[in-house]
């Protein structure tokens, strides 16, 4: 069993033991620590909180406990019942809540849950205020309603098709383009919510042919969730039968898009957002940022057009946060994660495939003609083991003074810049683990980079 306690919320494997699982004990005592929060800290006169959930198996039982709680606080809540991630960050907005909660696990597997925990604005928590809640929770320091002030439910199950609406007004978004390029368009969602989101989307859109594998949201997950090639082995070789112009791959909240080409190989996970930059950029000339162990190619993309690039340190909150200071027009991170602040500022794959269907209409080009177009770069990813003795800080210092002589950036761990490659070593919040990224022009050469850092790294210990 596992629980993993965050500033972004508190993660876990359903069942066992008060505090070793994420238990119906542990559900409430997050919740109403999240609750106490909001209400010291909210600007909003509402009383609302917003919940959606994914498919997940656990997700009834979760979302039960998380009204049952929020009610007791006080709060009157809007359950929207089966919602993308997205979906829910917009809902807070449309229903002026001062916050919300997500109840999903992302791309874990299908025996954990979560409770991602939203502010006003819909978007996740900063550092400081999930520790702050993280305190609240570990001192107890809660308060709940008496028999009169006891809040309410009430269910509103429009939001997805308000999500929809939003996405088909943005000025970028060209259905009359797409209906007339006639796509074939398969879907994974995993069978969770995206099976019902992603499908209504490209209705909307005006795709008359879509493919649906895993797309029944009932939670049993036809393939371990998180969007990464070696899961994706089923609608890749659909691909490669020359069923579908295009296939698109969502985790179970649907903040994350993949895309399969028409010859059934992966387009590569940081190229979702490259490519989405490229067409928003040729339109809206602007800023964008990506966290620090994104792909170069951004950067190149962003350049072409004669705009500026900036790196976050890893996280949602980190990079929204950099948009906000640069005033980005795009972003996100690389893990097929895109953030359109025309719409809102949160990780959308619902933004993600209007955009890249309007670009791949526009284009002429197939999927792959399209990726060969954009700046070729691999990334490899490895890890150092860390022994107790070991002081991380201390290490992480010792290689940044190693690379003195390069470009290094230690806003989150050390990232050193070669030419025409890059290094990013951070530690991990929940595993005694250094996470080593690298990037070069080939895998074997990334691969090879991160090999020569993680021993210079070993020697330096």
């Amino acid at each position: 069993m596992a629980l993993i306690k965050s500033i972004s919320g508190i993660r876990g494997t359903i069942g066992g033991r008060v505090g070793d699982g994420l238990s119906p004990m542990d559900i409430v005592k997050f919740t109403s620590a999240y609750a106490t929060f909001v209400r010291r800290n909210t600007a909003r006169s509402s009383n609302v909180i917003v919940v959606g959930r994914d498919a997940r198996l656990s997700g009834r039982m979760v979302l039960n406990m998380v009204v049952g709680t929020l009610t007791g606080m006080g709060f009157d809540v809007v359950n929207i019942g089966l919602a993308t991630t997205p979906t829910t960050e917009l809902a807070v907005v449309g229903e002026k809540a001062c916050g919300g909660i997500i109840i999903t696990a992302s791309h874990n597997p299908k025996q954990w849950n979560a409770l991602k925990l939203l502010n006003e604005k819909g978007e996740f928590l900063t550092d400081a205020e999930g520790k702050e809640v993280l305190r609240i929770a570990s001192e107890e320091d809660f308060d709940y309603a008496d028999v009169d002030h006891l809040g309410r439910e009430q269910k509103n199950y429009t939001y997805l098709r308000r999500h929809i609406d939003q996405v088909l007004a943005l000025p970028l978004v060209d259905a009359d383009a797409i209906r007339k390029a006639s796509f074939t368009v398969a879907v994974d969602a995993v069978n969770s919510v995206g099976g019902v989101a992603i499908p209504k989307l490209l209705e909307a859109l005006g795709v008359k042919h879509i493919e649906k594998l895993y797309c029944d949201p009932t939670g049993n997950f036809g393939h371990t969730p998180e969007p990464i090639p070696e899961n994706l082995t089923g609608i890749s070789d659909f691909m490669k039968q020359g069923k579908a112009d295009v296939g698109f791959v969502v985790d179970p909240d649907v903040d994350r898009l993949a895309i399969i080409m028409e010859n059934g190989e992966f387009f590569v996970e940081e190229y979702t957002l490259v490519a989405v930059a490229d067409y928003v950029l040729s339109h809206t000339p602007g800023a964008t940022v990506s966290n620090l162990s994104s792909s170069r190619a951004l950067r190149d993309v962003t350049e072409r057009h004669g705009c500026t690039y900036t790196a976050a340190a890893v996280g949602e909150v980190n990079v929204t946060t950099e948009m906000r200071r640069t005033g980005a027009v795009i972003g996100g991170e690389g893990n097929d994660g895109v953030i359109y602040p025309e719409l809102h500022y949160g990780r959308d794959a619902l933004v993600g495939v209007a955009l890249f269907l309007t670009l791949l209409a526009k284009s002429g080009m197939t999927v792959s003609q399209l990726k060969a177009t954009y700046p070729q770069y691999s990334i490899a990813k490895t890890k150092l083991e860390l022994r107790p003795e070991m002081d991380v800080d201390a290490i992480l210092k010792a290689v940044e003074t190693h690379y003195a002589g390069e470009r290094v950036t230690t806003i989150d761990g050390v990232k050193i810049d070669f030419d025409d490659s890059w290094v990013h070593l951070r530690k991990s919040n929940t595993e005694p683990i250094i996470r080593i990224y690298s990037e070069a022009n080939t895998m074997e050469k990334a691969s090879q980079l991160g090999e020569k850092v993680k021993q210079i790294v070993l020697s330096l210990c």
